[in-house]
């Protein structure tokens, strides 16, 4: 697979505690220069990158990366994410109420932030290195029924990130409306082009620079 090909499918991502606005400048100038999906960002910096990358695609993230704060909050934080200019939103879910089985709740919430979003593009992390088989099975099912646009893998700051038979699963139990993001521990050429065979929409990761020389 060429790596034009593959940035195409790339959110290229830098999520650490420690970003600076000089680094996610570079990001942004190599998502514009490189042809990425899109960058994924703090959302204390979308409003910085609408400033001063107009027409760049701008993803950021939700609830993160543990997910337990309140659908109020989350609610808030998409509805500013979107004011700011942000096109995508990555949420994470209420991992809480996931092992206390409270689904309709882990749908209400992500019904929720899909109303806040106004029609941007809505991914949902579910973060699969916590859950059993059940849990990621019900969740496909709650990200379906809630409309969101993605089911994805991890945060990236979980205790393990994507899985090849994570994919496999999630094609068996999401509605057909619903693609698919890994993310987590995808750092080599091998790996996008792996999860992107499949069946995988989007590669989250912040090591897509591997792919600027080819």
């Amino acid at each position: 697979m060429e790596a034009k090909e593959i940035l195409k499918r790339i959110d290229h991502t830098a999520l650490a505690a420690t970003a600076t606005t000089e680094e996610i400048k570079k990001l942004c100038d190599e998502a514009v220069k490189y042809g990425t999906a899109s960058v994924c960002i703090p959302p204390s910096y979308i409003r910085w990158a609408r400033e001063n990358f107009k027409d760049l695609n701008l993803c950021t993230v939700i609830g993160f990366p543990l997910g337990y704060n309140t659908t109020a909050v989350k609610v808030f934080e998409t509805e500013q994410a979107v004011k700011d200019g942000a096109d995508e939103i990555d949420m994470v879910v209420n991992l809480g109420f996931v092992k206390d089985k409270k689904f309709d709740e882990v749908t209400a919430e992500i019904s929720a932030v899909r109303k806040a979003c106004q029609g941007k593009i809505l991914k949902v992390i579910i973060e699969t290195c916590y859950l059993d088989e059940d849990e990621k099975k019900e969740l496909c099912r709650c990200v379906t029924n809630a409309g969101a646009d993605f089911i994805k893998t991890s945060t990236g700051f979980g205790t393990k990130g994507a899985e090849i038979s994570d994919i496999a699963l999630f094609k068996e139990n999401i509605g057909e409306n619903v693609k698919i993001k890994a993310a987590g521990g995808i750092r080599t050429k091998e790996d996008m082009e792996k999860y992107i065979e499949a069946g995988c929409e989007r590669i989250g990761t912040s090591k897509a620079s591997i792919l600027f020389s080819e």
